[in-house]
């Protein structure tokens, strides 16, 4: 029997906006937590999830959306958020939309389509505020989702400077069958510096008959109670919060503002919980901290670079290695473990994989080179190349580098010797750092145990 979902309610919400970085699975569930009724995610791009691949994971209780190319995680999103997430698009195409559309339905909530953000990328690819002025183009995108999907269906835009061709071109979408609009009271050119259009966004609100979520208003959004002022002085059904939210996500109580350290070490039991990318954990951390990164726990914080030396500023490694280990017997994979996920593309090139693995000349370590941890004159190339001129070697290191999918290995030759990690990088520069890298350690130059704590290798 098809189980019959309650569809969600755009009414009298408030509602944490989408937020490129910010609005990943952590902060998301942090928000539901402190009140929020509805969660939107980042925007992603069709095109993105297009290559992804759905598995069900069984360790953390989530829904992963994988990139297959490169192994990372594109969607996570869990059950205790499933009737209340809304999955936001970045698109400019129908077909592609509904593709991406039909593969997340029965995981989320609702899907927005981003009409508003105003960034260089979005608009070139035709994308977020560009399709403001292609009104043709969005409403077909629309239709073709309200026909297609049994959620919710939304948009998001930004206002015009003429309150006529504003409520005109709300008029086309709402006419596609949408459920609600939100609205950030800014034209496409205005940034958090202007004023946000309070006063156009309720004449939206007045104009239409579905459900109007005001954006823009975090500048005087402090409190929970600056929430309803928000809500009264545009007249709108529900209030959509991101910048208030992203520094403060207690923004959403209605007993007050937790204080900031409280608020971290709740992100950051989420990030440990739910296996988050240690820079997506300190990006959103750092928006937190703000101008506290200066201070001497937040140049500690600065320091930091994987999961566990984060936690380490808040008092929360051991329950990260706790975690950590339970995972790793669970037979949870992490980022040591990406791998291609094609034996080549009809070259050589898998074959090269097994025969390198399988060759007791090459010495393989499980290296990853992470950038933020040298300085340009401490790269592991650069003293490589030192510890040939303390040597007095003459021969170069020569690095044969392969390509599969989007990954990258390679093997450096170093005075008749070849090493290579076992960690496939994004690019061709950091897999020739990881091979440097493996080559130091084996030389003794650099520390195993600096490195492990570090997070440049495993054992």
């Amino acid at each position: 029997m098809t189980e019959i979902r309650e569809k969600l309610c755009y009414e009298d919400k408030v509602i944490l906006a989408p937020m490129v970085r910010i609005g990943t699975l952590p902060m998301r569930l942090l928000a539901l937590d402190y009140g929020a009724d509805i969660v939107y995610t980042e925007e992603i791009v069709d095109f993105k999830m297009m290559r992804s691949i759905r598995r069900e994971n069984d360790v953390l209780g989530t829904i992963d959306y994988i990139d297959r190319t490169d192994g990372t995680i594109i969607f996570r999103t869990t059950s205790r958020e499933s009737s209340r997430v809304v999955f936001q698009l970045g698109t400019c195409d129908p077909l592609r939309a509904l593709e991406v559309a039909k593969l997340v339905e029965q995981d989320v909530a609702a899907v927005d389509i981003n009409m508003g953000c105003p960034k260089s990328f979005s608009l070139m690819g035709g994308m977020g505020a560009a399709l403001l002025t292609k009104v043709e183009k969005a409403t077909e995108i629309l239709r073709t989702l309200v026909k297609g999907l049994s959620i919710p269906v939304t948009c998001k835009i930004r206002v015009f400077q003429d309150l006529q061709k504003t409520l005109e071109l709300c008029d086309a979408l709402v006419s596609t069958g949408i459920s609600a609009i939100a609205v950030h009271g800014r034209t496409v050119h205005e940034r958090q510096q202007h004023s946000n259009r309070n006063e156009t966004i309720r004449a939206i609100a007045k104009h239409l008959s579905i459900p109007v979520i005001a954006n823009g208003g975090s500048k005087e959004i402090e409190k929970y109670s600056d929430i309803e002022k928000f809500k009264n002085q545009t007249g709108c059904s529900s209030v959509m919060i991101a910048r208030s939210a992203e520094w403060n996500c207690s923004i959403f109580r209605k007993d007050g503002l937790l204080p900031i350290e409280d608020v971290i070490k709740a992100y950051l039991k989420y990030a440990i919980d739910f296996d988050n990318s240690p820079s997506n954990t300190k990006y959103c951390v750092q928006n937190i901290l703000r101008d506290l990164q200066e201070s001497p726990m937040g140049k500690q914080f600065l320091a930091a670079q994987t999961l566990e030396q984060i936690c380490r500023v808040f008092d929360m490694d051991d329950y990260c290695r706790e975690k950590s280990e339970e995972y790793r017997n669970s037979g949870l994979q992490g980022r040591f473990q990406v791998e291609p996920t094609r034996e080549g593309d009809g070259t050589d090139k898998g074959l090269k994989r097994k025969h390198v693995e399988e060759d007791d000349d090459v010495t393989l370590m499980r290296c990853a080179f992470l950038r933020n941890g040298y300085s340009d004159l401490e790269l592991p190339k650069s003293r490589l190349l030192q510890w040939l001129r303390d040597n007095k070697k003459k021969d170069m290191p020569v690095y044969d580098t392969w390509r599969e999918d989007k990954l990258f290995r390679s093997i450096v030759t170093v005075d008749g010797q070849k090493f290579s990690s076992t960690f496939w990088e994004k690019n061709k520069k950091r897999a020739e750092q990881g091979a440097a890298l493996v080559f130091l350690l084996s030389m003794g130059v650099v520390d195993e145990k600096q490195l492990i704590e570090s997070g440049h290798l495993t054992r």
